[in-house]
């Protein structure tokens, strides 16, 4: 075996060139992949911002065709409504809608003075008995008797239904 002391003494040896040459490629190399990180963080960059400008350009583009689509939708909605008025106004002339106004006061008046006819107040007397009074077509009193009165002689009549439905049996039993 040799020992260290006859490797280290010469240094023009076969390995040691060899050494000395890998060392040199070695930082070479360091220098070139150094050089190819700088390019490659260098394009990654441009590439970024290029990246970012097409996003921003995008997004503008966007808000501009949704900005565009809601006035469309708002415009629509307002025609849409002024035609719906015409529509309305057309359908409906003002003459017919005049009689109809009219024939309806007048059913409102004539069930309101049918109504005023039979209507009956309830008072109540000095001594605290109940009483109706019946009042007229113009709201005048007409006659006030006492509830009880009023009540037996309500019983006695008969309504039209009554009457019908009491002629129907008696057809029936002949």
């Amino acid at each position: 075996m040799q020992s260290e002391h006859s490797w280290g003494d010469n240094p023009s040896g076969p390995v040691d060139a060899v050494v000395e040459k890998a060392q040199e490629m070695g930082q070479a190399m360091a220098e070139k992949v150094a050089e190819v990180r700088t390019a490659v963080a260098a394009k990654a960059e441009e590439v970024s911002k290029a990246v970012a400008k097409r996003a921003a350009t995008v997004k503008k583009a966007a808000a501009k065709r949704a900005g565009a689509a809601k006035k469309a939708v708002t415009r629509a909605m307002t025609n849409a409504r002024k035609a719906a008025k015409k529509a309305m106004k057309k359908a409906a002339p003002k003459k017919a809608a005049k009689k109809v106004a009219k024939k309806a006061a007048k059913k409102k008046t004539v069930k309101k003075a049918a109504k005023k006819k039979g209507q009956r107040t309830t008072m109540y007397s000095s001594k605290g008995k109940k009483l109706y009074a019946v009042r007229d077509a113009k709201g005048h009193f007409k006659d006030i008797q006492t509830y009880k009165r009023a009540h037996s002689l309500d019983m006695k009549r008969k309504s039209k239904a009554e009457k019908s439905a009491g002629a129907k049996k008696k057809a029936k039993k002949k």
